[in-house]
């Protein structure tokens, strides 16, 4: 299946301050960037083929997938001046660099690669700068037995704030912690059908105008997740995830797990 990846905002949050027009999918946790590892997590399971959605910062996109350097992250042997690779990254990957505007809705984003998604009856869809450890064959084999036009992964409230129970004397009746609330997050990670094309509109946005219309025809459904998920909305959470990766903490690297099946792409998917 092929992977859409959202990469043109501009990430005002992980710039700490910086002038600068490095886009946040651009940020690096360990030796490579956040849409690295998402794209890694994709190809693990099979998933190689994939669509950039390019807009602030592009070149810095480009010019990383251009000149890769697959010694970075896979082990070699030097030999008489000459790099022989054991092992590769990217060498199966097909990736395709679209501009999609530079200050375009995710919605518009999505509209502007579709052509490049023409007979495909399902496809794939990240923000790119969010780490899960979720079972993707499986949440891929449950949207494709329903009829339904889209799937959007979901997790528990990650806020570490508490919600105050107010009466009318403003005395409080109790205090709970968000993340006890029966509430669940978008967690950026979507199976989407060509349907959802039908409720964005021009400018429009993928959640609230695709989702939250599919949703009201009873055609949008959750796959819950309460495993590892982490955003980097926030310089704080990409260097938590950088000092996690450093000291071997790394629950989303599911290609590094011994044991585990690579290249499962669910049962329903081609």
């Amino acid at each position: 299946m092929k992977v859409v990846l959202f990469c043109g905002g501009y990430g005002l949050r992980m710039r700490d301050g910086a002038a600068d027009d490095v886009p946040k999918p651009m940020a690096m946790v360990g030796p490579r960037p956040l849409i690295w590892h998402v794209m890694r997590y994709y190809a693990h399971f099979g998933h190689t083929e994939f669509i950039l959605c390019l807009g602030h910062g592009a070149h810095h996109i480009k010019n990383y997938f251009l000149s890769y350097e697959e010694t970075a992250s896979n082990d070699f042997v030097l030999s008489n001046g000459r790099t022989e690779l054991l092992s590769t990254d990217i060498a199966s990957w097909r990736i395709t660099f679209v501009q999609t505007g530079i200050a375009s809705p995710i919605g518009e984003r999505l509209r502007r690669v579709r052509h490049h998604l023409d007979g495909d009856e399902m496809f794939l869809a990240n923000y790119a700068d969010v780490l899960t450890d979720a079972p993707l064959p499986e949440m891929i084999d449950r949207f494709a037995d329903r009829d339904a036009g889209a799937s959007m992964m979901v997790v528990p409230p990650q806020s570490s704030f508490h919600c105050v129970d107010l009466g009318e004397d403003g005395l409080v009746g109790g205090i709970t912690a968000v993340s006890e609330l029966p509430l669940w997050e978008n967690g950026g990670y979507f199976v989407l059908r060509q349907e959802v094309f039908d409720h964005i509109p021009e400018n429009g946005d993928l959640v609230a105008d695709g989702c939250a219309g599919l949703a009201k025809q009873g055609r949008m459904v959750a796959y819950r997740h309460r495993g590892f998920w982490k955003p980097t909305d926030t310089v704080k959470e990409r260097a938590a995830l950088d000092a996690a990766y450093t000291r071997g903490d790394r629950p989303w690297t599911v290609w590094e797990r011994p044991g585990t099946a690579a290249g499962g792409t669910g049962t329903r998917t081609a």
